[in-house]
C-alpha cells in the first residue's frame, strides 16, 4: 500500500491533480489515509488510546475522521475530504473513491457487532452520501450525491435519493460482493 501507488491512483482519478508534488502537499484526504494507516497499525498493536489521539489530531488537521479500527484497502481516494466520517467497523475495499461529506455511519450501539458499511472494490461515493448500518455497497457501484443508503446496493448498481432507490447497472446480477477479512470472516 505504497505512497507512490496512492499518488498514481489520485492522478488517475482526479483530473485536477497536475503533479505528484501537488498531491503530496495539498491533498488532505490522502494525508488522512496515510495517517489512518499509522493509527490502524497502532490499533492492531493494542495501543488504542494513542491511535485514537492521533486520529483526533488527524481529524482536526484534515477534516477527515477515520476510526483506527476501520479497515481500508489499497488505493482508497478521499477527494476534497472535508467532512468524511468512516466508522469503527467500516470495511472499504481497494480502489474506492470517496468525495467530501460522506458518512459511513453506524446504527445501534452493540460493541460486539458490525455496525458500519462495507464498501466493495471500485465503488464511488458521491459528495454528501450517507451510508448507514451493516450494509454492503457492491463492487463498481455508485452512490449519488446526498443519497441516504439504508439497504444493500448490488454490484454495478447506482443508489440515489432519500431514502436511496437502487438503479440496476447493465452488469448487475443483484449479487453483492463479499470481502475476505484477515480473521477469516466474510462480510
Amino acid at each position: 500500500m505504497g505512497l507512490i501507488s496512492d499518488i498514481k491512483t489520485i492522478k488517475r482519478k482526479d483530473p485536477a491533480a497536475r503533479h505528484f508534488l501537488e498531491i503530496i502537499i495539498t491533498y488532505n484526504g490522502m494525508h488522512a489515509v496515510w495517517l489512518y494507516r499509522f493509527t490502524h497499525l497502532l490499533w492492531i498493536l493494542r495501543l488504542k488510546l494513542v491511535a485514537r489521539l492521533i486520529a483526533s489530531v488527524t481529524r482536526v488537521l484534515t477534516g477527515v475522521e477515520i476510526h483506527p479500527a476501520a479497515k481500508l484497502g489499497k488505493n482508497v481516494v478521499i477527494d476534497h475530504g472535508t467532512g468524511v466520517v468512516i466508522g469503527e467497523t467500516s470495511v472499504i475495499a481497494d480502489d474506492v473513491l470517496i468525495y467530501h461529506g460522506v458518512t459511513l455511519g453506524g446504527t445501534g450501539n452493540e460493541a460486539s457487532q458490525k455496525r458500519h458499511p462495507t464498501i466493495c472494490t471500485g465503488a464511488m461515493l458521491a459528495a454528501g452520501a450517507k451510508i448507514l448500518g451493516d450494509i454492503h455497497v457492491g463492487a463498481y457501484s455508485k452512490v449519488g450525491a446526498n443519497a441516504v443508503v439504508l439497504k444493500d446496493v448490488p454490484d454495478f448498481a447506482t443508489a440515489v435519493g432519500i431514502p436511496a432507490r437502487i438503479i440496476p447497472g447493465e452488469d448487475s446480477d443483484e449479487t453483492v460482493c463479499s470481502l475476505e477479512l484477515k480473521n477469516g470472516k466474510k462480510h
